[in-house]
């Protein structure tokens, strides 16, 4: 089946997840409040667990090169994400938080359970560039344009629990080193609640934005469509025009992972830094509400414009 199609399905799957943490807080099981202590599993536990699990496969070079080329592309496409961040901030006159929407995407929690499903657990690791270089900006340039701070320490960026595991698994990787059966399989195991853990948090989120106010306000849908459609669309002709899936073997797959990262949804992190530094969270949190909800239509048909142009 078409590699749109599937993420199509896989989507709406997550999607249903979604709907069902959202119906948790309506009716009253639970409120979105309650979604924090959840959160702290998904961060410290599940995700560390799903992340050194990704690089418990055959040494290659191969993968070693395909892993080299998703680090490339997304320095890159991280750069143009600010620069292009930056331009529609003066053409379209964003404010900070706008701004942080257009450039920061869901490239964990959304991605990873995508491409462990469509293309197999073992492709996992090239998603793993994307986040290394975006938790990095997280720390470093979103801090600064959320709350006008400089970056935190490189130190305190490296003891973040998900970039410890991603240099345990890769250095378990570059040794050649596999897990015992038993360890490797609860972590296997752990890692597969990634996508439902982080879906249901989500569906709890949305539920505690006022969607009323959402419908009349169009700044929402110009942020949308730049975060799902024109920025996507910008990145696909940078990657047609270099040709990246040609430098290496696997190459167009290698691409469309670090791609697929970059048309995802806007960044949760952007709701949670404007709470912590007082800044517009409630606009944030609806435009990460409406760009979650609607990329199950938009991210398919960018996916089925890079595998047709």
């Amino acid at each position: 089946m078409d590699i749109a199609l599937l993420l199509a399905d896989k989507i709406l799957q997550l999607t249903l997840m979604v709907l069902l943490g959202y119906v948790i807080v309506k009716t009253k099981l639970l409120t979105s409040e309650q979604s924090y202590p959840i959160s702290i599993i998904g961060l410290y536990i599940i995700s560390p667990a799903m992340l050194i699990t990704a690089f418990q496969v055959d040494y290659t070079t191969e993968t070693l090169n395909g892993l080299y080329l998703a680090f490339v592309i997304s320095i890159i496409f991280s750069a143009l994400l600010i620069l292009l961040g930056w331009i529609l901030k003066k053409s379209a006159k964003l404010d900070n938080i706008e701004q942080a929407t257009t450039i920061y995407s869901n490239s964990g929690n959304l991605i990873i359970p995508i491409v462990a499903s469509l293309l197999g657990p073992e492709w996992v690791i090239y998603s793993t560039a994307f986040i290394v270089v975006q938790s990095v900006l997280f720390w470093s340039h979103l801090r600064a344009l959320i709350c006008g701070k400089g970056s935190v320490p490189l130190r305190k960026i490296i003891l973040n629990i998900n970039i410890l595991a991603i240099i345990v698994g890769m250095a378990l990787f570059l040794l050649h080193i596999k897990l015992p059966t038993t360890i490797a399989s609860t972590l296997s195991g752990l890692g597969n609640m990634i996508g439902p853990l982080s879906m249901l948090v989500a569906g709890m989120l949305i539920a505690a934005i006022p969607f009323k106010e959402i419908i009349t306000d169009k700044r929402i849908y110009l942020i949308t469509f730049l975060r799902l459609i024109f920025i996507p669309l910008i990145l696909l002709g940078v990657i047609k025009l270099c040709g990246f899936e040609s430098w290496v073997i696997n190459g167009e797959t290698i691409v469309m992972i670090t791609f697929l990262a970059t048309i995802s949804p806007s960044a949760a992190t952007i709701t949670q830094m404007a709470v912590a530094y007082g800044q517009d969270a409630k606009k944030a949190s609806a435009i990460y509400g409406v760009t979650t909800l609607l990329c199950v239509f938009t991210m398919p048909i960018i996916i089925w414009l890079y595998q047709i142009i």
